[in-house]
């Protein structure tokens, strides 16, 4: 390491032991110039002020109504065309099934995602949120991505504000953060042209926390981004969260190639994963979470990136399909005990969680939860 480099790294420890925040142009020397080990010890540093020894967990199930889209971004492996074979689409009674299951479980989320079924209105799915919140009323819904929203406001032709205050009126508790990929526009038309652009994508985010709702962010990374994309996707993050204070957690997707359009690039090394997670801990200062989601990392990774940034693992994510059908060779969910030996072997202290970061005292399937474990309110917009 040269001496300007050693120079330019000790500033930014500096910058991180005192709490203070990190340009765009820090984070870009973190990518390209500073071993993963380093910034796994940096962002430790963070996380622990943040979080201290504890790692979070919630028990949840995951309901993908269907797999029908109207889009066919490159890197998906989950959608169908409606007459292929392997198309599918849930019944209410279905969807009332998978809530009983989760209740069953002691389930205190159910995260739903899926295709974009061009045949059905919006009242569909309206529907799937409000036929689970009737089933199951305890259940935190967790629905519907900022792509999901904005097909939605075209469908309708109506406003974001308009569509989300539809789903809260059926049960919407709060929003998952997929659709983000990576913001810039030049990468977003190799990998998903179509969809929704980042800037709807961010508005709607917005307007999603204007209404009260939390929601979460992602970024999908290790296809075909830089390392300057990465760092530029995190700033805008951080923007919104600075405007808002709106977002929950924010969850690196480590990208899966295997039966996508771009099956020809290789995964993400675990390298990879640890450096993006830490880096993610490093410039997201005003996050309170970051997820290193189990599903998509692995086990091993998972557990080593508490250690790297991480606090959080996801949870039992019992049925979710979309990174399996992409390659993921994770279980299909995980028990608690599973998810506790984990998180002990790694030295830390498990805490189940609900939706909104609140402890769960649990009595079995029976379950309540206490005080928000990182007090954070909406910011004023």
């Amino acid at each position: 390491m040269s001496s300007e480099t050693e120079s330019r790294l000790a500033t930014i420890e500096e910058k991180v032991h005192a709490g203070e925040r990190l340009s765009f142009d820090d984070g870009l020397f973190l990518e390209e110039k500073v071993d993963v080990l380093t910034l796994g010890q940096l962002a430790n540093t963070v996380r622990e002020r943040k979080n201290g020894n504890l790692a979070y967990y919630n028990t949840n199930i995951h309901l993908n109504p269907t797999n029908v889209c109207v889009y066919r971004c490159v890197f998906c492996a989950f959608r169908s065309d409606l007459k292929a074979e392997k198309a599918y689409t849930f019944t209410d009674d279905m969807i009332r099934e998978r809530a009983l299951e989760a209740r069953s479980q002691g389930a205190t989320e159910i995260h739903v995602v899926g295709g974009l079924h061009h045949q059905k209105p919006f009242e569909w799915y309206v529907d799937v949120v409000r036929v689970i919140h009737e089933t199951c009323p305890e259940l935190h819904i967790k629905a519907w991505t900022g792509v999901e929203i904005n097909w939605f406001s075209h469908l309708t032709k109506k406003p974001y504000k308009w569509c989300l205050e539809k789903l809260i009126e059926a049960g919407l508790g709060s929003m998952p953060g997929g659709g983000a990929e990576i913001f810039d526009e030049e990468v977003r038309s190799q990998i998903c042209e179509h969809k929704a652009d980042s800037q709807s994508w961010i508005d709607i985010h917005r307007d999603a926390h204007q209404l009260g709702l939390r929601t979460n962010a992602t970024m999908l990374y290790g296809h075909v981004e830089e390392a300057k994309h990465r760092i530029d996707h995190l700033c805008k993050l951080r923007e919104l969260q600075d405007e808002t204070g709106g977002f929950q957690t924010f969850i690196p997707l480590a990208f899966h190639p295997d039966n996508t359009g771009l099956a020809h690039i290789p995964k993400p090394s675990g390298l990879q994963d640890l450096k993006t997670i830490a880096i993610s801990r490093l410039m997201l200062d005003n996050f309170d979470h970051i997820k290193a989601y189990w599903i998509m990392l692995g086990e091993k990774i998972a557990q080593t990136a508490l250690s790297f940034g991480a606090d959080d693992l996801d949870g039992t994510v019992v049925h979710e399909l979309i990174y399996h059908d992409a390659g993921a060779e994770t279980p299909e969910g995980i028990t608690v005990e599973h998810l506790h030996a984990l998180i002990r072997e790694a030295g830390r202290e498990p805490v189940e969680r609900d939706t909104l970061y609140r402890r769960v005292v649990r009595d079995g399937a029976k379950w309540h939860a206490e005080e928000p474990l990182v007090a954070a309110s909406l910011a004023t917009v």
